[in-house]
């Protein structure tokens, strides 16, 4: 039987006392941006920039290897961005099941750095 902490001491209670434990709470919208934007920092720190934001600053480099780095990568960002709108709407009209949030990081868009 589950013990439980009652009136200052611990008791047995049965399953049908206890009742049901509850589930996760449901994913929200922020839960899913917020590791989206984990993804695309940590891509960019694969580079060693320190973040996406760090990475797509040098979209005006006079040094032309950063700053074809930086096309390829916000150009990237805007589909990774755009992806995750698009199927968060679908999910919102009913139109597909909610993924978890690694699900949705699965299914992002791959980076291809420039060589």
């Amino acid at each position: 039987m589950p013990l439980i902490w009652q009136n200052d001491e611990i008791v047995e209670v049965s399953d049908e006392e206890l009742g049901p434990i509850p589930g996760p709470p449901p994913l929200t919208v922020d839960d899913y941006r917020r590791a989206i934007q984990a993804h695309i920092d940590t891509t960019a720190r694969q580079r060693n920039y320190d973040s996406g934001v760090t990475c797509a600053s040098y979209l005006g480099s006079t040094n032309t290897a950063w700053a074809a780095e930086a096309t390829a990568f916000v150009a990237w960002r805007d589909a990774v961005w755009a992806h995750a709108y698009t199927e968060l709407a679908a999910v919102e009209a009913g139109e597909r099941e909610q993924p978890t949030v690694a699900e949705i990081v699965d299914e992002l868009p791959a980076m291809g750095w420039p060589a």
